[in-house]
């Protein structure tokens, strides 16, 4: 019994070492990385109230009009999945904003071929219906199709092919500078504009907005405009990656919606407190200026997601984990294979809701460049082996 004791109360010290060698550790990184953890939840919910007063105004606004039909804002991106490295006053709040087509009009997604991008490109062609019969007959609109254009300028208001469009194709554009001229002239209609100075930052293809508090602090938030793909959770963003160039008729596919419909999924199923959004925040902020964009690492962690059992990502296991990430993204760079995480894997939760085309897809390699580049792949691996 006296053996069982000392035996039990060495393994007891032995984990109190271990625990205090872990504290250290994180206590070290932290420091070191100047990781502050950004007010996320508080700010979100802030910005989630903030597009929903101004979805209502848009609502009074454009009720009898044929401007695009706004859907509720869905956040998106690091700070809204929870996990931004970035310091409180450089984290910019992402809300997606689905369009859905005003009444007497369709939207048609149609492939875009006079682009060479490596991400696939769309057009949205906007078609007029015929209003004459039908569900919309009670809704007192005349029909585009059969109605004299005398009285349809004298009585209704001009259709989106005569607005936000370019030619038969919604142009991006358009919709960033007329959402960008509402958001200015309503304002001063929001509850929010007594607790806030709003000033509309500079965009082509999006709605930023920055917001300056009496005390001089800021939130920056930024509205994205997206179709969806069917009744999926993939859509067209308004939005080009990095510093594409691109036609203004022109929109590309966005997973934004799915990953952050995934981090909501793993936080309702993960242990509490979880490592995970830590360990991305970390490896964010250890990254930054490498090879290694912060896409590519979430796409690595979503994968080890659904390969790791939840419980393991206790934060008892951080250490851990965050070794794991680090062997993983390193195999990945050796192998120059990192694949996408929603084209042909059979690992995606059923909760995220895919084009049927993505699950029979092969698999998408984030890494080609490196395999068609023996350059940049030396030189990512040494720079990686460097951080």
């Amino acid at each position: 019994t006296h053996e069982a004791d000392s035996l039990r109360h060495s393994e007891s010290e032995e984990r109190e070492e271990e625990n205090r060698h872990r504290r250290y550790m994180i206590r070290l990184l932290s420091r070191h990385f100047q990781l502050s953890v950004p007010k996320l939840d508080s700010k979100r919910r802030v910005v989630e109230q903030l597009l929903h007063s101004l979805l209502r105004v848009y609502c009074k606004c454009f009720s009898n009009s044929f401007f695009p039909v706004l859907q509720s804002a869905i956040g998106v991106g690091s700070a809204c999945e929870g996990w931004s490295h970035l310091k409180e006053e450089d984290v910019v709040y992402c809300m997606f904003m689905p369009l859905k087509p005003p009444c007497g009009h369709a939207f048609h997604l149609e492939l875009d071929t006079t682009v060479e991008t490596p991400q696939k490109c769309m057009r949205i062609l906007v078609e007029l219906l015929c209003t004459c019969t039908g569900k919309q007959r009670g809704q007192n609109v005349l029909c585009f199709l059969h109605h004299s254009e005398k009285d349809l300028s004298r009585n209704q208001a001009a259709s989106l092919l005569h607005t936000l469009c370019t030619g038969p194709y919604l142009d991006v554009q358009k919709i960033a500078l007329w959402f960008q001229t509402f958001v200015t002239s309503a304002w001063t209609l929001l509850p929010q504009s007594g607790h806030y100075n709003m000033q509309v930052l500079p965009s082509r293809c999006s709605c930023k907005m920055k917001l300056m508090t009496a005390s001089g602090s800021t939130l920056l938030v930024e509205m994205i405009f997206g179709v969806q793909q069917g009744h999926s959770d993939i859509f067209l963003s308004s939005q080009p990656t990095e510093a594409q160039l691109l036609p203004s008729t022109t929109w590309l596919d966005s997973y934004a919606v799915a990953e952050a419909k995934f981090f909501r999924h793993i936080a309702m199923q993960a242990p509490h407190p979880s490592c995970h959004l830590q360990c991305l925040r970390l490896c964010a902020r250890i990254l930054e200026g490498s090879s290694f964009s912060p896409n590519a690492l979430k796409c690595a962690v979503m994968h080890l997601l659904t390969m790791i059992p939840l419980p393991d990502w206790h934060h008892r296991y951080f250490l851990m984990r965050l070794s794991d990430i680090t062997c993983y993204l390193a195999c990945c760079l050796e192998e120059k294979r990192l694949y996408h995480f929603f084209f042909g894997n059979e690992d995606v939760p059923r909760e995220i809701c895919l084009p049927p085309a993505f699950l029979a897809a092969q698999p998408l390699n984030l890494f080609e460049h490196l395999a068609q580049d023996p350059e940049a792949h030396t030189e990512a691996m040494q720079g990686f082996s460097e951080l």
